[in-house]
This record gives C-alpha cells, structure tokens and sequence, in this order.
C-alpha cells in the first residue's frame, strides 16, 4: 500500500497510450500507477509522477520495478513468459498471470487451445510446411500470421498459390474467413471470478489498422450478441485471465469466428471512457485488484470513437487544429497520446456520443479526420 493514501500501488509494465489512459482512471480511484517505461517520451511517462526506466525484458529491472508495488500488470504482451513466471515464484502478484497471458502471445498457442476448448475458430495449421496443400483445401488466399509479435496488420500475409511464405518468421497458417463484419467483445474478470461483459461493438479495419469503433454494434441480433458476450465469458472463464480480456470476432454466415485475443485494455474499448458508465481502464483496475466490477451499460444509445492517425507533415499546428475542431463541435472529446506524429501512427482518438448513429459517425470521422489533416 502506499503510506501516503493508504491504497494499492499498482505496477504497470509498458508507458504507452493505454498506461497513459489507465494513468488517468487510476487519479479518480486514487491509487498510485507505478510505471516501467522504455523512455521518457514515453506517452504516459510525460505524465505520470511515478516511472522508471528499463526494459521489458530485463528480469532485472523487472525484478527491481516490482518491489513495493500490490500487484503488476502490462499495457504490452511482449514481457516475456519464463520473467512472469520467475517473478510469480518470488511472491510477486502479476496479473493476467503467465498461463494465461501465454495465448494472447503465442498465436499457435491460442488456436490450440480455443480449438480444445471448442470455441469457433478458422481452419488453420501449426506451421507452413503444407501451405500448398492447406491452401488447395480451404482456398486462396491464405493468411499467413507470425506466431508472435503481430499487430496493427503487421506480421500477417496474404498468400496466393505459389506463393512462397515469408523468410525467418514462425508462422501459423488460417484460412481467409468469408466475413460480413468484424466485431469486439470486452470482458473484465476478477481473481475471486466475477465478470462483467461490455456491449458488443463492430470495428472498421483499414490496412490491417482499426479506424472506427460502432458501439453497439449496430443491426447486430440480440441472440448473437448475448453469445458474443458468453464466448468472451467462458474464454476468460477458462484461460483464467484476470484483468480486460479483448476478444475479435468475425461476424460470418451463422454465427462468429474468434479472430485474436488481447488480455489488457484494447483499442476496441477506448469508447468506455465517455460511453460506459465503467471505462475499461477503471474496469482493468478494478479486477487485477480484486474490486467489485462496475456497470458497463452504455450513456447513451450511439457512441462511436475513430482513431486520429499521424498525417503528413506540414499545415496548421496541432493546437490551433484542437482550436478549430472544439469551436465546431463542443461535443467530441478528444485523447490525444503525446505521441511523435508519423504517418499512420496512432496518436489519439475521439468520441462522439448521441441518439442517431449515421450523425455521431459523421462527427466522429470529420473530428479524426480534421486533426490528422487540417482540413
């Protein structure tokens, strides 16, 4: 416990946007963020008052960073496993744990296990040694993923017959699901067991990067919806995850395909924080301290965030942007990362909330576009 407060010291290992944002909900609940940062620009090392510095993967610093702190958690996959573990059997609390954590770092890893657990899935194979023939199969394209360390469309590969599979990279192969859509559910689960389930919403992807996020997703079925929300459930269920666990889907012809998972708060969920009554910043607090978790029904009926991606360089400043987009729509609110701007970098995001869904998309999108391009 921190002295001065009298509540939890919570470690946060990775200063990035979403240490940055869990920064601000862990103010109001008045807990104290400790955070590991690689550098101070780091976004959320340029405001949180409690940082060090060092590397992930540094058993060391690792080691170092978690004395004193209740319990640690990450804003990154990428600590590595034998760290987690090492530091588990020295008495350290770290949450999601190292055996669940595993499947949202090994993408091998997750289909065998969602496969054993009989959650819908791709066809896929372990490796690429059959590609012509898994290909024949199941069709071209195929998705080639790297094993570990994808994201934003980085480490995954269309692949057409004859095409040979990427050099020096683990991979898994998956057949190219015939999607209507894609989708996200947000579930949260505590130590002593206790869920809570967000709404399912629809993410809009381009170049392999999320752009929108509809909340509710919207013409989504009831029925679909609950079991969107069950699978989420009985995934966190059984991989034991404590914290946000992040579940993509595929909405296909009769029913859903479990694309990836995320086990900490996740882009798909940035609407919380104007649109929940619990953002999952809160929520990711909440549950790796074992809190009763809090309500996630929507404040109002249509909330839409939209990534703000780095432009070109060159035009009016980013301030006097702010200036402009805050006198023509008071409403939107904006997160910016304090991130360096390189084309097609995520540095912030807005939220639109109202009652028809076509108008906050629309203000949604021109806010984002506005502070990306200046026009």
């Amino acid at each position: 416990m921190d002295t001065r407060t009298g509540l939890p010291v919570v470690g946060m290992v990775g200063a990035g946007q979403l240490a940055r944002m869990t920064h601000q909900a862990a103010i109001a609940l008045g807990q104290s963020l400790r955070l590991l940062a690689a550098a101070p620009d780091d976004g959320a090392a340029l405001v949180a008052a409690d940082v060090q510095f060092g590397d992930h993967t540094d058993l060391a610093a690792l080691r170092t960073f978690a004395k004193g702190c209740d319990v640690v958690t990450f804003d990154h996959e990428h600590v590595p496993t034998a760290h987690i573990r090492a530091l588990a059997a020295e008495g350290v609390t770290l949450y999601p744990g190292a055996d669940a954590l595993l499947y949202a770092q090994d993408k091998r890893a997750m289909r065998e296990r969602l496969s054993a657990l009989g959650a819908p899935v791709p066809r896929w194979r372990p490796d690429a040694t059959d590609l012509a023939s898994f290909g024949d199969e199941v069709g071209w394209p195929v998705v080639a993923k790297a094993v570990r360390g994808g994201y934003d469309g980085r480490g995954v590969w269309m692949l057409d017959a004859g095409a040979p599979p990427p050099d020096g990279v683990e991979l898994i192969l998956e057949e190219r699901v015939p999607l209507r859509r894609e989708l996200a559910v947000q579930v949260a689960r505590s130590p002593f067991g206790q869920v809570a389930a967000y709404p399912v919403v629809e993410t809009v992807q381009q170049d392999g990067i999320c752009v929108e996020v509809l909340a509710p997703a919207p013409g989504l079925p009831e029925e679909l919806a609950v079991a969107a929300q069950q699978l989420a459930i009985d995934i966190a269920t059984a991989l034991g995850v404590v914290g946000m666990l992040a579940v993509e889907l595929f909405e296909v012809d009769g029913g859903l395909v479990v694309n990836e998972l995320a086990m900490r708060p996740h882009n798909s969920g940035h609407w919380t924080i104007e649109g929940a009554r619990t953002s999952q910043f809160e929520q990711h607090l909440r549950a790796v301290l074992d809190y009763p978790m809090g309500d996630t029904t929507l404040t109002a009926p249509a909330v839409v965030m939209a990534n703000v991606l780095g432009g070109e360089p060159g035009g009016i400043g980013i301030d006097e942007r702010l200036h402009h987009l805050f006198a023509a729509d008071p409403g939107v609110k904006v997160h910016m990362y304090g991130k360096q701007v390189r084309p097609g970098r995520k540095i912030g995001h807005v939220t639109a909330l109202g009652d028809d869904l076509d108008e906050v998309r629309a203000r949604a999108r021109r806010a984002a576009r506005w502070l990306q391009e200046g026009q």
